[in-house]
């Protein structure tokens, strides 16, 4: 390989030469350029930001937190937001080398051979699809809610269902309507988080700050430990920070992608972290009986302390912004299930991939997008068993965290063995591999701990199946991807890139066709 070459896959390139360098970068890696290359890194930042989202990160864990830690759950939000910075130091080295959609996938295959890359978008690409069949479930009660209305279980399903077809429509029309509906979402949130978290911590503080010390006798559902209810607090807080990775998804749809792609995971896992912290302290704080919210009497505490300090008529506005952030979180995240579909695809690796990897005249990813939503809709039945799709959320988080552990693991072993030494503008040399490694125990001990069967975590008289429903659904995905793979045997498609840099030869070079 040439250097100029070498230099155009390592990510080193100027951006000045422009969308031909970007075409170059990416046939250097193997792929044509389909995909609509129009985001700056601002648009890659929203695209985060919006997946792992303040608002849908605080409904989803505040109660359950609450419930199970007392108010002293908040400590569980910096311990993981410490942890996941870990995580996004590994990812910002993988992305700068290797700016590609369907990140775990592409990395895994470069790191450690095609069969460990493969079963890694696998098992990535069902979690963030049953991600999006949670985002939309847990979306539609707050339809229901902002015109009066009793949900019912065939009702939310549909509302759901909506929901994800409205997200198709938005993401087909391509890259710039989804950045500008992201970006609506991403007001919302400013009103919803940052505003009104100020508000409620510099104005209407009901308590004062020793009530993070107390668990207000939260601790009687964990056998009366306060370690075992804090451990399930930092379970629960794993969901609030997991969709950085969907800056990833539109690498390559992102100018100059190996430089600000890692900068926008950065950007927007910060951000968000920093604002759900605050939040959950605001909401604590301002909170007219955290009791209740320990007691299971108040399941929407966030509603309840804005509502009390604000006056009743904040309610249907509250309800309006909050409806907006869930809407582009869930659009943002099936867009990024699409992307990883195409990746897969475009190498032939998934089933009907000749549909799957298709491309629309707009250059987004059709076949993807509607593979994705066909998927996640598919797993809305559940939702008509109000226990079904409770395992279905239980399980969601660890299936996140397992492409976490597999990514962190492949990179230092590749980092040990010396196959991987970064390229890219980003490395960090001997702290990288330090880093790295506490990466691995950080996803290790948060995977076995998401999966850890806990009937604190279950709504009382939940069936066995409930219970263990993390480490039950991470093994039939994990599983039935190691069946595929020993069946079909969809790696052999791929050659193993021989040296960490690939080129056009070392790479499969794809020609999907484009769909009008």
């Amino acid at each position: 390989m040439s250097d100029v070459t070498d230099e155009v896959a390592a990510g080193r390139t100027s951006p000045d030469s422009g969308e031909d360098t970007e075409a170059s970068r990416l046939r250097a890696l193997g792929y044509r350029q389909e995909l609509r290359r129009s985001l700056g890194v601002l648009g890659n930042i929203s695209m985060g930001f919006a997946v792992v989202s303040p608002v849908v990160a605080l409904y989803a864990v505040s109660m359950v937190g609450t419930m199970v830690a007392g108010p002293m759950w908040v400590w569980a939000l910096p311990l993981v937001l410490v942890g996941q910075c870990l995580v996004v130091s590994v990812y910002g080295e993988l992305t700068a080398q290797w700016p590609l959609a369907g990140g775990p996938y592409q990395w895994g295959r470069r790191l450690l051979g095609p069969s460990f890359g493969w079963l890694g978008g696998w098992v990535w690409q069902f979690a963030v699809m049953f991600g999006n069949t949670t985002v939309a479930y847990l979306a539609a009660p707050w339809v229901y809610a902002l015109f009066g209305a009793t949900p019912t279980p065939g009702g939310l399903v549909a509302v759901a269902v909506g929901i994800l077809l409205a997200g198709l429509l938005v993401n087909a029309y391509g890259i710039t309507l989804l950045r500008r509906f992201v970006s609506l979402g991403i007001a919302a949130e400013a009103v919803a988080s940052v505003l009104v978290g100020f508000a409620l911590l510099l104005f209407f503080r009901e308590h004062g700050f020793a009530l993070f010390t107390r668990t207000l006798g939260a601790e009687s559902l964990s056998d009366d430990s306060t370690v075992l209810g804090f451990l399930a607090a930092v379970a629960v807080a794993g969901w609030a920070f997991i969709g950085f990775d969907a800056c990833v998804s539109t690498a390559e749809e992102t100018k100059d992608a190996g430089r600000q792609v890692p900068r926008a995971m950065w950007w927007a896992l910060l951000s968000v972290g920093a604002v759900v912290i605050l939040n959950a302290m605001a909401v604590a704080l301002a909170h007219p009986r955290p009791e209740d919210v320990v007691a299971g009497a108040d399941v929407d505490p966030v509603t309840t302390a804005v509502v009390h300090a604000f006056g009743g008529w904040t309610d249907k506005p509250f309800v309006v912004v909050v409806l907006v952030g869930f809407l582009a979180c869930a659009v943002a995240s099936q867009g990024g299930s699409a992307r990883g579909l195409y990746s897969l695809s475009r190498d032939g690796v998934f089933p009907i991939s000749r549909q799957v990897r298709r491309v629309n005249r707009r250059q987004a990813p059709l076949g993807g997008l509607i593979a994705s939503t066909l998927i996640s809709g598919g797993a809305l039945v559940l939702g008509l068993n109000a226990t079904a799709i409770g395992a279905l959320i239980t399980f969601g988080t660890a299936a996140t965290y397992l492409p976490f552990f597999l990514v962190s693991l492949a990179a230092l072993i590749a980092r040990l063995r010396g196959t991987w030494v970064p390229s890219g503008h980003i490395r960090l040399g001997r702290t990288g591999t330090v880093l790295n490694a506490l990466a691995v125990l950080w996803t290790a001990f948060q995977l076995v701990n998401v999966c850890w069967p806990r009937a604190v975590l279950a709504p009382p008289g939940a069936p066995w199946y409930q219970v263990w429903a993390a480490p039950l659904g991470t093994a039939v995905v994990l599983g039935s991807g190691v069946l595929y793979l020993l069946v079909k045997r969809p790696h052999e498609r791929l050659r193993d890139p021989a040296a960490p840099s690939d080129s056009p030869a070392e790479s499969p070079t794809a020609s999907p066709s484009t769909s009008a």
